[in-house]
């Protein structure tokens, strides 16, 4: 038994050795930090707490006289949830089916809904100091959802609300 402890404590040992930062640092002051994902052609980021899963695409069964933003409803788990064109929403532009396709999954009031997304980035970090003008991203139906923005290795972030956009009624009300 033993060995099996020490065997353990050197993997936590050599993990550990290969943390990008300290726990004191990755909560640091200034420090925000989301999923990065992207719509069309923006780069955005939405905060952990407005992520509940990060899910493939299901089969889709349409939904009858639903927006075209509407793709239908899919089955994750046993439990039916509707799925939105996300990019479609905000852009009128439909978002080309691919395989290994993402949605997000948000928590919204009456229960949960996917938005679909272009591609998954995984967690984005940003610091304060690197905040730009929202401007060249939160254009368009974006201005609603998108307040500020982080600059980071020569690209673009927008910050994306996606708790602000359940909460829009013409995102809750999906009949055509």
């Amino acid at each position: 038994m033993p060995e099996a402890f020490a065997l353990l404590a050197d993997f936590e040992r050599r993990s550990l050795a290969h943390v990008v930062g300290l726990p004191e640092q990755l909560d640091a002051p200034g420090l925000w930090r989301g999923v990065g994902y992207r719509i069309g052609r923006r780069l955005l980021a939405s905060a952990f707490d407005e992520v509940v899963e990060i899910l493939t695409m299901p089969p889709i069964t349409p939904v009858p006289g639903a927006q075209p933003w509407m793709l239908g409803v899919g089955n994750v788990r046993g439990a039916l949830l509707p799925i939105v064109d996300l990019r479609q929403f905000l852009e009128g532009e439909r978002s080309a089916p691919q395989d290994g396709q993402r949605m997000l999954l948000v928590r919204q009031p009456g229960g949960d809904v996917a938005v679909t997304i272009d591609a998954l980035f995984g967690q984005r970090s940003f610091l304060e100091q690197d905040q730009v003008p929202a401007d060249p991203i939160a254009t368009g139906r974006y201005a609603h959802f998108v307040d500020r923005a982080y600059a980071q290795a020569g690209a673009v972030w927008g910050v994306f609300s996606l708790d602000r956009l359940v909460r829009t009624p013409e995102f809750r009300h999906a009949a055509a």
